[in-house]
């Protein structure tokens, strides 16, 4: 377009298309609240968020694929309750935490390339990337989390093996991260919160801090009114305390369970322990109620089957343990049964045997488990028969089910078939 002095106005350019605007630059946001100290402080507990859920991860990851190095171990029986617990809970903590995280360090987006020299533009780049990867597998593994604690899957691959891998790269990169990043993150946390603080070396001359204004020494650390950098970090681990206490801790605190509003599992179901998956959805509750169904025992060439009267006439044992998932739920429950070892010996299986235990279940994954040596020689482990008293609910695995000492959820197996002793 052009005016009447002949001039062509900003709006419209070349060929008549619209300029677009400038992409903003570092200086274009407002430092008042973004700053190191903010940032620094918010990642640290961010990391230790992090890394409590990575190990904890693995360790369940173990629980239910055990490693031949591994003896598991069966006590305390409310370990896995404990460790699952805190996995979820500080993954639940970890979302505000990273999105506080992320929102004091997006002007960096905008942050000018430096063009000389080139170690350090290089320098500049491998930064940038490892960053991207340790965002990207950060909410990666916080949303898929998430979803699984909700059981929504809405991809088609293996979500264990996956979340696993996964696992390793957020906390390889979230080392490297705090490799490249200490000397800054030493300087933040010992430096003044609501003053201004010393700025990041510019990256290409001008002097602008790592909140994205011009240099912080020349702004006030505040501008009259509105939240101050100390508020809001209290509101941000005010935040982190929701997410737990609304989702994630309930499930392992009972007497928090009223105030889980966003919590998957309400504590209830049949006999009063939740469940996962009923015997419909496993395809089970034909063959669990079938008054033919037998037990059948594998030690090599010896086979036996049994009954559910022949396990009720046995000796029976009563056990209290929780049933904890990896969802992050769990409960409390008193367990009646045969002791696994008793069951073991109808086939005369020797001392130390591991044991494979197959499951009438026909659809979904975990159909099987294997029961390490010491993990079926323990006498609280069973052959349950009965949930508080009561015959087992055909949702708990009825006519019998394995229960052992802290053992994740997905490997007490339900409507068991077949045990066998391997060699």
């Amino acid at each position: 377009m052009v005016t009447s002095t002949g001039k062509t106005t900003a709006a419209n350019t070349g060929r008549g298309r619209l300029a677009l605007p400038p992409p903003p630059r570092q200086s274009d946001f407002s430092d008042r609240l973004r700053n190191e100290a903010v940032t620094a402080r918010v990642g640290v507990w961010l990391g230790v968020c992090f890394t409590i859920c990575f190990l904890t991860g693995v360790w369940s990851h173990y629980g239910q694929e055990i490693p031949g190095w591994l003896t598991w171990p069966t006590s305390p029986s409310w370990g896995y309750r404990v460790t699952q617990g805190l996995h979820v809970t500080t993954g639940a903590a970890a979302v505000p935490l990273l999105l506080v995280k992320l929102w004091s360090v997006y002007p960096r987006l905008f942050q000018d390339v430096p063009r000389r020299p080139p170690r350090t533009v290089l320098l500049h780049l491998l930064e940038r990337g490892s960053v991207g990867v340790l965002v990207a597998a950060a909410v990666f593994q916080l949303a898929t989390g998430l979803m699984n604690s909700s059981q929504w899957y809405p991809w088609e691959f293996s979500f264990r093996s996956t979340h696993y891998a996964i696992a390793w790269l957020a906390i390889g990169s979230l080392a490297v991260h705090i490799a490249v990043k200490l000397p800054v993150i030493k300087r933040a946390i010992t430096g003044p919160l609501d003053g201004p603080g010393p700025p990041d070396p510019p990256a290409s001359g001008a002097g602008r801090d790592a909140g994205g204004g011009e240099d912080a020494r020349h702004q006030p650390a505040l501008a009259a009114g509105g939240i101050s950098r100390r508020g809001l970090l209290r509101t941000t681990w005010a935040a982190a305390g929701l997410a737990v206490v609304t989702s994630a801790a309930a499930g392992t605190v009972p007497w928090l369970r009223e105030l889980s509003v966003f919590g998957v599992r309400s504590g209830e179901g049949p006999q009063g322990v939740p469940i996962n998956r009923t015997a419909e959805t496993a395809g089970a509750q034909t063959a669990a109620q079938d008054p033919a169904w037998r037990l059948t025992l594998v030690n090599g060439d010896d086979t036996v089957e049994l009954s559910r009267d022949d396990l009720v006439a046995m000796p029976q044992h009563t056990a209290s343990l929780p049933i904890s998932c990896v969802e992050g739920w769990s409960a409390s429950a008193v367990w009646t049964g045969v002791r696994v070892a008793d069951v073991l010996a109808e086939v005369g299986a020797p001392a130390g045997s591991d044991v494979f235990v197959t499951s009438l279940q026909t659809v979904g994954s975990f159909a099987t488990s294997e029961l390490p040596a010491n993990v079926a020689a323990h006498p609280d482990t069973l052959l349950a028969l009965q949930l508080h008293g009561e015959d087992l609910h055909i949702d708990h695995g009825y006519p019998c089910r394995i229960i052992a000492p802290n053992r994740p959820g997905v490997r007490q197996t339900k409507w068991v078939s077949r045990m066998e002793v391997l060699a």
